[in-house]
């Protein structure tokens, strides 16, 4: 079978139809330079660029047309941040292998990147400021930090949940090779929420008919001790392997020439190679690939047939362009085919986001996400990759198809995603998760969420059941931190005194709230089942003075070390007197059982972090 740029030849290898291709790299590459010379003497614009016209394989839906004057562009309409330039030199730095004490290997055995490649590529900043950011093609959605919000003007905080993990392992690489991570790829809440948590309290106690608790915690802000943290921890119930579900699994592939590097293709076949060793016989999994043109390279296959499964991943090899939707949809037809609905139904696509055929535009490939999720086959997104990464793109198309994305370093993280998350990742138990927090303005004056920028809602969405939101995984752990000025602490607002409705209606509320001036705020979820169906709800007071930091359980201290890292690398007007020495203090007192040596490891990368600053 051959269709533009893709074939899959008798034994169901994938390869590039471009002979020649090295020549032709080669020659563009001279072209685009000696273009480069002439247009600092030559003020004249680029010439008409040329076009190109793909066409599906048999296998594949039709794709819909391009709507009339759209563009190629798939990020048009949206604010993001792109960062240029190149780090390519470091690759293979030995400090770049992350997630080490996954692997049982002592953290100190690569700590090589201090003293060696991190002080080799850096610059020498002046005392106190970030070196020059390494520079690529990366695109992250741009972001404003939320201030706070005075309670009179708004008692009401709703959001959605965010189950994502890779800001941390994509932040995690930027450190481990010496650059500041770019502010749209710190998002705090996927740091909170890459690590695990004790839920040995009975209010995490969960069951088949309470798959989800909610817990909360008041106490000191370590950067502003006047200011209190409330902790909301979310659980959702775990489950054993022995009860997972049958496995209808799509494997979608990036195999364009985008995926040729080191740390993608072969990291991609790594971690599904770990993946499928874990497979059932019940469980059933396929293969769908994309460059130019999408295809089928493996019917949906029993897990236990291992060797088919293994040797039709080992034949993919990278080549061509990126027809990203053309695969999506594919993918989602075979998942379709072979639907279970007892079972988990999952595409599972590894890319690095970079979408040049076909349907590229990203609202248009958001619609066609959400038209495909009504079908009950959700979609887990793994990133790979750096220079051309598509954070902005991919993170938007994981939160749209009811799944996670996750950003491979490693393929250690590979595994971690894959194998030892599994649950979480792949079994979802509860949908569309909401949080909506109520302040008492007899306690508190104002509040801020930190983090979530984008999984804001309007306050009405809560109770609306047609409104999507975040999916937990058997076994996830969330969390959300509200930083608080309690009444009576000095707070500048900025804003006049109200003239009309304001001391008054304070009083009035104040009446209503007899016999709860105890209570700082009201928490409130709302979940629908896996399945659909009307919501449920869980609700929880918090109540109390708040404890000192240093008395604070083991989850809020290294939540609040967390949080404060991540204000720190956004550079944050919140940070008080926190500093890098406070961030790795808290955490290193907060390290717990720490059995996969992940909260060592973030020891660690808060060093690199204050190692560029100093």
């Amino acid at each position: 079978m051959e269709s533009m740029g893709l074939r899959i030849d008798a034994v169901g290898a994938v390869k590039a139809v471009r002979p020649g291709r090295r020549f032709v790299v080669t020659a563009l590459l001279a072209l685009a330079a000696l273009t480069a010379c002439r247009a600092t003497h030559d003020p004249a614009g680029p010439g008409e660029g040329t076009s190109a016209t793909v066409q599906s394989t048999p296998e594949s839906p039709t794709l819909p047309a391009q709507k009339a004057g759209t563009t190629a562009d798939p990020f048009r309409g949206t604010e993001e941040v792109i960062v240029t330039g190149s780090n390519e030199g470091s690759l293979l730095s030995p400090g770049s292998t992350a997630a080490v004490a996954f692997d049982a290997v002592a953290l100190d055995a690569v700590d090589s990147g201090i003293g060696g490649p991190l002080h080799a590529r850096r610059a020498a900043p002046g005392y106190g400021a970030w070196p020059a950011e390494e520079s690529n093609l990366d695109r992250y959605d741009a972001f404003s930090e939320t201030g706070f919000v005075t309670v009179r003007d708004r008692p009401l905080s709703t959001f959605s949940i965010d189950v994502d993990t890779a800001s941390y392992s994509n932040l995690r690489r930027f450190l481990q090779e010496g650059t500041k991570p770019p502010r749209g790829a710190v998002r705090i809440e996927e740091m909170l929420n890459y690590f695990r948590y004790p839920t040995d309290s009975p209010e995490l106690e969960t069951s088949e008919a309470r798959p989800i608790a909610v817990e909360t915690e008041l106490f000191e802000a370590p950067w502003e001790p006047d200011h209190r943290l409330v902790r909301v921890a979310i659980a959702g119930r775990a489950m054993p392997a022995g009860e997972l579900p049958p496995r209808n699994l799509v494997l979608l592939v990036d195999v364009s020439g985008s995926m040729e590097g080191p740390d993608r293709l072969p990291w991609v076949k790594r971690g599904l190679v770990e993946l499928v060793e874990h497979l059932r016989a019940r469980d059933r999994v396929a293969i769908v690939v994309y460059a130019g043109a999408s295809g089928l390279v493996l019917e949906p296959t029993p897990g236990n047939r291992r060797d088919e499964i293994l040797a039709a991943l080992d034949r993919l090899s990278a080549g061509g362009s990126t027809a990203g939707a053309e695969g999506i949809q594919l993918a989602y037809h075979v998942a379709r085919r072979h639907f279970d609905p007892k079972g988990i139904n999952r595409v599972i696509l590894a890319t690095d986001g970079d979408f040049n055929v076909g349907v590229t535009s990203r609202s248009e490939l958001v619609d066609l996400i959400e038209k495909e999720r009504e079908s009950g086959v959700f979609l887990s997104v793994l990133g790979f990759g750096r220079g051309n990464l598509n954070d902005a793109g991919m993170e938007e198309l994981a939160d749209h198809g009811n799944g996670n994305y996750a950003y491979v370093d490693s393929p250690a993280e590979a595994r971690r995603v894959l194998v030892h998350e599994a649950g979480s990742t792949l079994v979802t138990i509860a949908r569309d998760v909401k949080i909506q927090a109520e302040f008492n303005p007899a306690r508190v004056q104002a509040y801020r969420l930190i983090g979530y920028e984008n999984r804001r809602l309007a306050d009405r969405d809560f109770n609306d059941d047609r409104k999507d939101a975040g999916e937990v995984g058997a076994g996830h752990q969330l969390t959300a931190l509200y930083e608080i000025v309690p009444v009576g602490v000095p707070y500048e607002s900025g804003v006049d005194p109200l003239k009309y409705g304001g001391a008054a209606a304070s009083r009035a509320a104040e009446e209503t709230k007899v016999g709860r001036d105890e209570e700082w705020m009201t928490v409130k979820l709302r979940y629908q089942p896996p399945q659909g169906g009307r919501s449920r709800k869980l609700e929880r007071a918090v109540r109390g003075t708040g404890r000192p930091i240093a008395e604070a359980s083991e989850s809020a201290r290294f939540t609040a070390a967390v949080a404060l890292f991540g204000m720190l690398l956004q550079e944050s007007e919140h940070t008080g007197s926190g500093d890098f020495a406070l961030v790795r203090r808290l955490a290193r007192e907060a390290l717990g059982a720490d059995e996969r040596g992940e909260r060592a490891e973030f020891v660690r990368l808060v060093s690199l972090a204050e190692e560029l600053r100093s």
